[in-house]
């Protein structure tokens, strides 16, 4: 047990460390190549009214002086890390064997997904900075994501012979080939609840601590490999949260939301049935915020076209606390608590279940 937790523990801080080291040498390139948003706003169908007068108003500077693409620090410090421990093993062998997280049962999946969506992610934010093209447009995304999302489905459900969910307390549900399909809605999903990226600090935080609940469901499931992952995504998160706390250096951006996200759906059914237990059916409770993000950005749009008028001051939610005079730090520190309550009880319900 102790030398299992260490096998977690340790990937964590060095993703970490490589993390802040990291840092000043991209802040120098993206500063000095203005990697920021040419115009505010963002485009229409990711929230419903993002590009309003109200929501420029709130982040016009913002989103024209700091830079983006500051994900790279999260996925670039569990590549290093991963590729270190590997080394390590590799040319010594014997304890720095059991630090080698990277392996095909359990994380080569998770890394996939994570670094299929930072190239993505990276190429749209590209086109974002330097074409001045808005970066890829929304269908072509969804469909990348979609994609993706139908591959890893696949590759659980005709390699891994998954085809069924952990219920709480009711064990695991059949989907049959159906569990391909509700796979990419998963997906699709949490790439959705990317859009909290904007506040600083907020992405950061809330990403950093669900992907440490997933470590911990992982690691009871005995899944250490697993749990090594999570808990090295999270270091790479904190990392970049050093410097996202207000006022942030740089954002995550897309290769920085759109890798998490995905890191997150396929490490959630990692989590699940594969391991004997629960990860999937929790996701709604230990990433609440994220869960929110998605769910009012839909309750905006659908009363905006069946009531004609609007729900929230501006949607997702958490803009609308800003909208309504609460100091971006606030609801920031606000989402941080709220997320480390629902993990708690995510990861317990999990563990019980």
């Amino acid at each position: 047990m102790i030398l299992d937790a260490a096998r977690v523990l340790i990937p964590f801080v060095i993703s970490f460390g490589i993390g802040i080291a990291l840092a000043p040498v991209l802040t120098h390139y993206l500063y000095k190549y203005k990697a920021w948003k040419k115009k505010a706003g963002k485009e229409k169908g990711m929230g419903d009214d993002t590009g309003t007068p109200l929501f420029n108003e709130l982040h016009a500077v913002r989103e024209t002086s700091a830079p983006r693409m500051g994900g790279i620090i999260v996925w670039g410090s569990v590549l290093l890390t991963s590729s270190f421990l590997f080394l390590l093993s590799y040319l010594y062998g014997g304890e720095f064997t059991e630090l080698d997280f990277f392996n095909r049962g359990q994380t080569w999946l998770p890394m996939f997904a994570l670094l299929a969506g930072a190239l993505v992610g990276l190429i749209d934010d590209g086109l974002e900075v330097w074409k001045s093209e808005g970066g890829l447009p929304l269908p072509w995304r969804l469909a990348l994501v979609t994609a993706l999302g139908a591959f890893a489905g696949w590759w659980f459900y005709a390699k891994l012979g998954v085809s069924a969910i952990g219920i709480p307390f009711f064990g695991a549900f059949s989907l049959g080939p159906f569990f391909i399909l509700f796979f990419v809605l998963v997906t699709l999903a949490i790439y959705a609840s990317g859009v909290i990226d904007g506040i600083d600090g907020l992405a950061g935080g809330i990403f950093a601590i669900v992907f440490m609940a997933y470590a911990g469901i992982a690691f009871a499931q005995e899944q250490i490999a697993l749990s090594a992952f999570a808990a090295c995504v999270s270091g790479g998160i904190f990392a970049f949260l050093w410097f996202n706390v207000p006022p942030a250096r740089f954002y995550l951006s897309e290769t920085g939301t759109m890798a998490l996200t995905l890191a997150l759906a396929v490490t959630a059914f990692s989590a699940d049935t594969l391991g004997e237990g629960v990860g999937v059916a929790v996701l709604p409770i230990i990433a609440l915020p994220l869960t929110a993000t998605v769910a009012t950005s839909v309750l905006q749009v659908i009363s905006k076209k069946v009531f004609k008028k609007k729900l929230f001051r501006i949607a997702p939610i958490h803009h609308h606390f800003e909208a309504i005079g609460w100091p971006s730090y606030k609801v920031t520190m606000r989402y941080w608590i709220i997320t480390i309550i629902s993990s708690i009880l995510g990861l317990a319900i999990a563990l019980i279940g």
